[in-house]
């Protein structure tokens, strides 16, 4: 009997150190290696220092001058009122489509592309620019989201449309393996594209 004891302390012993530690230590090194930046978070950095994350939105609505993306619905774990894209409580606002709050919600946000964006018809809004996304962090726009931005965008930056379109044409992604999805635009890189058109200086990586 304790023989058999002996081995299967062994064994359990044995396994974890080969699945729980060797497996995991073998993964992380082969990310490491051959997916470092994937590895890491997908970390985007500004003059050295980290600023985003390329698979996490980020909230640009105060900011005239900048692309904006979804709204996100997500609150504040702490006090529950809205805060968003905050990445510790990711999900939707969970409002139906008769819902008056919700209702309220998207006429607003009709209204303020509106008032903010030179010649913009409300027919012209696509729907994903004022629903909200199921995560909360959705990155990414359409290319037409971004492109009728532009004459907002041209106006407080002092760029050309001309220049602000091709700039959106250059950060068009294609979709995922080149057959699911469609083309979009992650609004996070969009930005810091325009911010590094504004100051050439800027090193983004």
């Amino acid at each position: 009997m304790l023989l058999t004891l002996r081995r299967a302390v062994i064994a359990t012993a044995l396994l974890w150190l080969i699945l729980g530690l060797g497996f995991t230590f073998l993964m992380v090194g082969l990310g490491q290696l051959f997916f470092p930046s994937q590895a890491n978070g997908s970390v985007v950095t500004l003059n050295g220092q980290a600023v985003a994350d390329r698979h996490v939105g980020q909230y640009f609505g105060q900011s005239l001058q900048y692309f904006w993306g979804r709204p996100s619905a997500t609150v504040s774990l702490t006090t529950g009122k809205p805060e968003p894209y905050n990445a510790l409580n990711s999900g939707p606002s969970n409002l139906g489509p008769t819902n008056e709050t919700l209702i309220k919600d998207i006429q607003s946000r009709v209204h303020v592309y509106l008032q903010t964006t030179p010649g913009l018809k409300a027919s012209q809004i696509p729907l994903s620019l004022v629903e909200s996304s199921g995560s909360g962090l959705d990155p990414d726009i359409s290319v037409q989201s971004a492109l009728i931005q532009v004459p907002r965008v041209a106006k407080y930056t002092g760029l050309s449309s001309a220049e602000l379109r091709h700039l959106v044409r250059s950060e068009v992604l294609p979709p995922a393996l080149g057959i699911f999805g469609v083309s979009r635009i992650n609004v996070v890189l969009l930005n810091l594209a325009l911010y590094q058109r504004i100051h050439p200086q800027a090193k983004i990586h």
